[in-house]
Parts: structure tokens; C-alpha cells; sequence
């Protein structure tokens, strides 16, 4: 399990189906590492957005459902990282979640839905998607802290660009 030393926060994001906004770069400049729970993309140009995430930060990302193409197979399903000695377990289904799995929190995406929730002594946190909208659901991305505090997450909300009426802009997402 990689053991990771960190200073602020990390970017989680999750469910970009092929769609990496230019509000969730601006999300997650500063952040020391990104996590990727899951259906980057499913076209061959998908890989650039783990590349592009790369640029801001060291990357560690999961295969979800979607992620089908030739790049996509050196993800793996499930990822266990050690953060400031707190054990985060990546998967992209928490239905997909094995039930002898120690750690103090499950990162997942697929759901769209947004969690920030303990269970027990277990954080659950999805981002929600950042991608397409969908299911009339927010477009949101995370961050966690995990350090002498604790472990907290926090659910970001996408700032988006309102379309005027008469300007011939569309409608985001």
C-alpha cells in the first residue's frame, strides 16, 4: 500500500465521462494529490484527461464501468492508499466493495450521487460526477483532508456559466 506524506487537500473527482472542465481544473489547483474514482472515459482521447489531471498533480485513479478502452486496462478496479496514516480504499461501485476491507474510508464514484457520510468509524465519500449531467443530479467533485485533524470531506459544487437569453450560448452539461 503506497504511504503518501501530504500538505492540504486532495482533489477527488469522479464520473468525468469524457468531460474534464476547465471549473474543475480551477477546483483543483492546489490540491497535492488527485484521486480519480472511475469512468474517465470510454474513447481512446480519454486518456488525456488522467494526463492533464497529472499536470496539477500525482494521480491515482480506479477503472470504472465505462472505462473500456486499450488505456483503461492499467487501471486497477479497487486501489488502497495510506494518506498522513489514514488508509483510503478507491473503488469506483461501492457495490463492488469486498467485505474484509480495513481502512477509515471507501472513495467511490458511479452513483452520480454525491456522499459525505461516516458510517461506523468508515468515511464514505463520493464526489457525485463531474462530467455530463445526469439524472438531474449536481455537477460536483471533492476534496478530502486527511491529517493530525482527522479525516474530513468536503462536496464542491461546479460553479457553471449561466446561458442569457438571446445570446445563442447553450446550456452546460
Amino acid at each position: 500500500m503506497p504511504e503518501l506524506a501530504l500538505a492540504g487537500p486532495i482533489g477527488v473527482i469522479s464520473d468525468t465521462h469524457g468531460l474534464l472542465r476547465p471549473e474543475s481544473l480551477a477546483m483543483l489547483e492546489g490540491c497535492g494529490l488527485i484521486l480519480h474514482l472511475g469512468d474517465v472515459g470510454a474513447r481512446d482521447e480519454d486518456a488525456g484527461i488522467l494526463e492533464r489531471l497529472a499536470e496539477l498533480a500525482p494521480v491515482h485513479a480506479v477503472r470504472g464501468n465505462i472505462d473500456t478502452a486499450a488505456w483503461a486496462e492499467r487501471l486497477p478496479h479497487t486501489q488502497d492508499l495510506r494518506v498522513n496514516g489514514w488508509r483510503l480504499h478507491l473503488v469506483h461501485d461501492i457495490a463492488d466493495l469486498a467485505p474484509d476491507v480495513s481502512c477509515d474510508a471507501v472513495l467511490h464514484g458511479h452513483s452520480h450521487k454525491p456522499r459525505n457520510q461516516w458510517q461506523g468509524q468508515r468515511l464514505l465519500f463520493n464526489p457525485g460526477a463531474a462530467g455530463k449531467r445526469r439524472f438531474r443530479l449536481p455537477i460536483t467533485m471533492g476534496q478530502l483532508w486527511a491529517d493530525e485533524r482527522g479525516l474530513r470531506g468536503a462536496i464542491l459544487h461546479l460553479p457553471l456559466p449561466v446561458a442569457r437569453p438571446g445570446r445563442g450560448q447553450a446550456t452546460p452539461g
